[in-house]
């Protein structure tokens, strides 16, 4: 009631009705499996009853199925109830690939809450501590250090500021003397790392010193430089090439040792100046707690398309500065589930460098529209103010083009998904 005893009219004239969150609902569930961005990654796509849509990624080369089986407890949630909806869903992911299906509904959902309540996705996990995300730029390795480090040196004139290159026994399988393997170990990719009976001699381990001391005299030491894909092979071996690379002043030497091993990575780590990483195939929280309550790792590295997605990655990186541990991103994907990890990473304060894969993909950026091109500029993304991840859509043209040819249906109708269901309880 107004001053002159009046009850004022009620109008919706200058209100938004665009979108209700109270009353938004999920409607359906889609995915599109495309290749080379930098791989196969599926992409999917969370429909609404407002016409709201949400868009998220299955990790790479990880099977569509993951999503897929989620669809029936998704259709008729409110997708704003994130929380929720992850703790109704995590119990059917897990390590590695097996988490991509979770982890990019949950990318889904936070598009969604974030285009419902028009706020950037960052705003939903506590707002930003960085205006834009620093990313590093992952490079295939070549057995000439020289031909390397040029090809690292053409990303450092692109403006990347952290490099990361594989250093391993890919590179001494043909060197007499470096290795002492027994017979069908080269092909043999099953078997975890201290049983493949695999051991770098001294000659080997002089072998890789040499070659990262040549990629260093090319790219300078005025830059980051990181180290992965060492090969299967056991503890000792790895703290022989840890110690060897620490002249070099390496960012971190990344998955030595299968992540499952929480005292190894310990011992490693004690041994050698040198960070040690780990961490993309690790799903959830409660995977990385026995590591870093170790203090078996020196940085923290999840997989957002495994961890679980946006928020859960965002506790993990809390409990790791809590620790101490710094947090980098790994990823291989297109630009959708990028702009969840840089929401991701504004909101993170101990956050290091995302992964970038995908140097070579000349239509990269343009998998998404209403954002800068390129996307990454001077090795940095710039985290968007707009709703959701703040793109403004797909590029469905584009994307028709790069679609697998073993699935070439573009966002399929998956009614027969409707009626999956189980006794989905873990209690009785």
């Amino acid at each position: 009631m107004n001053q002159n005893g009046e009850t004022p009219t009620v109008t919706e004239e200058h209100v938004s009705t665009a979108s209700r969150p109270s009353g938004l609902r999920v409607t359906d569930l889609r995915v599109a499996n495309v290749t080379g961005v930098p791989f196969r990654s599926s992409i999917i796509r969370i429909d609404t009853n407002q016409g709201l849509v949400g868009y998220g990624e299955v990790r790479d080369q990880a099977s569509a199925t993951y999503a897929l089986m989620l669809k029936s407890r998704l259709v008729g949630e409110n997708p704003c109830n994130v929380d929720k909806i992850f703790r109704k869903i995590k119990q059917f992911g897990f390590h590695g690939r097996q988490g991509g299906g979770v982890s990019g509904v949950e990318m889904a959902l936070m598009d969604l809450a974030g285009k419902a309540y028009g706020v950037p996705a960052y705003a939903l996990i506590g707002g930003r501590f960085r205006d834009e995300v620093r990313c590093y730029a992952d490079t295939p390795s070549l057995p000439d250090p020289h031909a390397m480090g040029a090809r690292l040196l053409d990303r450092k004139r692109r403006g990347f500021t952290m490099l990361k290159m594989d250093v391993g026994i890919n590179l001494l399988w043909d060197v007499p003397g470096a290795l002492i393997a027994p017979p069908g170990a080269r092909a043999d990719l099953t078997t975890m790392h201290p049983f493949t009976g695999i051991q770098v001699t001294a000659k080997g381990v002089d072998h890789l010193a040499s070659y990262v001391d040549a990629v260093r005299s090319v790219v300078g030491y005025d830059i980051a430089l990181a180290a992965d894909h060492f090969g299967h092979i056991a503890l000792d071996s790895c703290i022989r090439i840890g110690r060897a690379l620490e002249p070099f002043t390496l960012a971190w030497i990344e998955d030595l040792i299968p992540w499952q091993l929480t005292d190894q990575w310990r011992q490693l780590t004690a041994a050698v100046a040198v960070p040690t990483c780990t961490g993309e195939d690790i799903y959830l929280l409660d995977g990385f707690r026995p590591l870093l309550d170790a203090g078996a790792i020196r940085v923290v590295h999840p997989d957002p398309a495994t961890a679980g997605g946006i928020a859960e990655t965002k506790r993990l990186g809390d409990y790791a500065q809590e620790r101490g541990v710094a947090m980098a991103l790994h990823l291989a994907a297109s630009p959708i589930a990028t702009m969840a990890c840089v929401h991701l990473a504004a909101a993170t304060e101990n956050f290091l460098a995302l992964e970038h894969h995908a140097a070579e993909v000349e239509f990269w950026s343009d998998l998404v529209t209403d954002l800068p091109r390129p996307l990454i500029q001077d090795g940095h993304i710039a985290v968007p103010d707009t709703p959701g991840l703040g793109f403004g859509d797909i590029d469905e043209e584009l994307l028709r083009r790069h679609l697998d040819p073993r699935d070439p249906v573009f966002f399929a109708e998956t009614t027969h998904w409707d009626g999956e269901a189980s006794h989905d309880r873990l209690w009785s």
